[in-house]
């Protein structure tokens, strides 16, 4: 009676789960040289597209910030997600430049399972990446593997000369 009374806390499992578990692919913003670009004096939105062809704004009018990384959700369990990136120059208020680009991003979904108690996550696996050219020059991928793991860029996002 003992020993089964001294086994029952080793037989309970303790999982702790991620207090985010949102998944964001992470976009280095370069200039064409591959230093570090912001959107200064920019304005920028991005929607992802959704199955049934609606959109869904991710970022909403993230104004003129000196950030230099642009984190954006991943889907759980499209192969392709496409993303619409706009972006105003605020900096003459008689005449806005607008940009309007597409990114398409292809990947292989696995399902993260972390125990029962949690929430059901995917982790991706990046198989390939394309965009239009009005304002993105290119977009070279960093980094394959798109987990919890935010610290690195996935991708370079480089940018044509705005001014």
């Amino acid at each position: 009676m003992l020993l089964s009374v001294m086994l029952l806390p080793l037989s309970c499992a303790s999982i702790d789960c991620p207090i985010t578990n949102t998944v964001y692919c992470v976009y280095d913003l370069q200039k064409t040289d591959g230093s570090a670009d912001t959107l200064r004096i920019d304005t920028l939105w991005a929607r992802a597209q959704c199955i049934n062809s609606t959109d869904t704004l991710l970022i909403n009018r993230l104004c003129g910030s000196n950030a230099t990384k642009l984190y954006i959700p991943i889907s759980y369990t499209q192969t392709e997600d496409v993303i619409f990136l706009e972006v105003r120059d605020t900096s003459v208020s008689t005449k806005q430049t607008i940009w309007k680009d597409t990114i398409h991003l292809t990947k292989e979904n696995s399902p993260h399972f972390e125990g029962v108690d949690c929430k059901a996550n995917y982790f991706h696996q990046v198989t390939g990446i394309s965009s239009t050219h009005h304002l993105i020059d290119t977009i070279i991928i960093n980094n394959t593997e798109v987990n919890y793991d935010a610290s690195k860029a996935h991708f370079l996002l480089r940018l044509k000369a705005r001014r």
